[in-house]
C-alpha cells in the first residue's frame, strides 16, 4: 500500500480509505462490515472515514462495533468523522446541524461515542456554514485539538476562498487550522 502525508502534517494516511456513506446500515450490517473493513486493514488501508449524517449515525456505530471488536492496535489507523448535517434522521432542530461552537463540540462527543474511540484523528467540516462565523469554527475545532478529542481537523466541499480564511483567522489568533 502506499502511504501520503496529510497536507503539511507528518501523519501518514494509506492512498485508499475504506469509508461508509451510502453502504453501512441498509446494505452493509455488521459481519459484512468487520469483514469487509478486515479485508481493508490486511492489505494496508489505515484511513476509516465516517460522518454524522451518514445513516443519521448508524453507520458510526457499525463501524464503531467492528474497530471495539477487532482490537486493533489504536495506533496503527486512522479514523475520520465529519460535522455539518447532523445526525438525526427526522427533523434536525435548528442548533443539531452546522458549523456553530455548540454542534461542533457535541457532534464530537457523539462520533466519538458511537465509534468507540477516545479521539478522531482528523474531523472534517463537511460543507462550509454560511451561517455561522469562521471565527467560531476555528476556535471550537482548535478547542478540540487542545482537548485530545481530535489530531487534525480540515474541510470538505469549502471553496478555496473559505479555507484561506480559515487559515488567515487560525493565524490571527495563533490557533490551529485546517490540515
Amino acid at each position: 500500500m502506499e502511504y501520503r502525508r496529510l497536507g503539511k502534517s507528518g501523519i501518514q494516511l494509506s492512498v485508499l480509505s475504506f469509508g461508509s456513506w451510502v453502504s453501512f446500515s441498509k446494505q452493509v450490517d455488521d459481519k459484512a462490515a468487520d469483514e469487509l473493513m478486515g479485508i481493508a486493514y490486511d492489505n494496508g488501508i489505515n484511513f476509516f472515514d465516517n460522518a454524522e449524517a451518514y445513516a443519521a449515525g448508524e453507520s458510526e456505530k457499525i463501524m464503531g462495533r467492528v474497530l471495539h471488536n477487532k482490537k486493533w492496535d489504536r495506533t496503527s489507523f486512522i479514523v475520520s468523522s465529519k460535522v455539518f448535517f447532523g445526525s438525526r434522521s427526522k427533523e434536525t432542530k435548528p442548533n443539531q446541524a452546522g458549523l456553530s461552537r455548540k454542534h461542533i463540540m457535541e457532534a464530537c462527543n457523539e462520533a466519538l461515542q458511537r465509534l468507540q474511540v477516545d479521539y478522531l484523528d482528523l474531523f472534517f467540516c463537511h460543507r462550509p456554514d454560511k451561517k455561522t462565523p469562521i471565527e467560531e469554527t476555528v476556535w471550537a475545532m482548535n478547542t478540540l485539538i487542545q482537548q485530545g478529542k481530535i489530531f487534525y481537523w480540515g474541510t470538505s466541499e469549502w471553496s478555496g476562498v473559505e479555507i484561506t480564511e480559515a487559515h488567515r483567522v487560525a493565524e490571527h489568533w495563533r490557533l490551529i487550522g485546517p490540515t
